[in-house]
């Protein structure tokens, strides 16, 4: 008789997941120039988070998407703060 056992893996969050959520916030708690790098940062790594929640053993594909669309929000409110310091 074979039995085989298997031990549980937990699936965990992605580094680039983190970073993509974290510089999503941190663009709308900065001004306008750093707002649009820290933007560009979770756009960046909430792609590299999608393609890594792609395996099985990884999560964050939400949390990536989320960061996605939350850094295209930072880079027009960087852009509004830009024209609202220039005006």
């Amino acid at each position: 008789m074979n039995t085989q056992t298997t031990t549980p893996t937990t699936n965990s969050f992605s580094i680039a997941s983190i970073i993509a959520i974290v510089s999503a916030i941190a663009s709308f708690m900065t001004g306008a120039i750093l707002g649009l790098l820290f933007a560009g940062i979770a756009i960046i790594a909430g792609l590299f988070g999608i393609a890594m929640a792609l395996s099985p053993n990884r999560r964050g594909g939400v949390v990536s998407l989320f960061s996605i669309l939350a850094g295209l929000v930072g880079v027009v409110a960087a852009l509004i703060k830009a024209v609202m310091y220039l005006t």
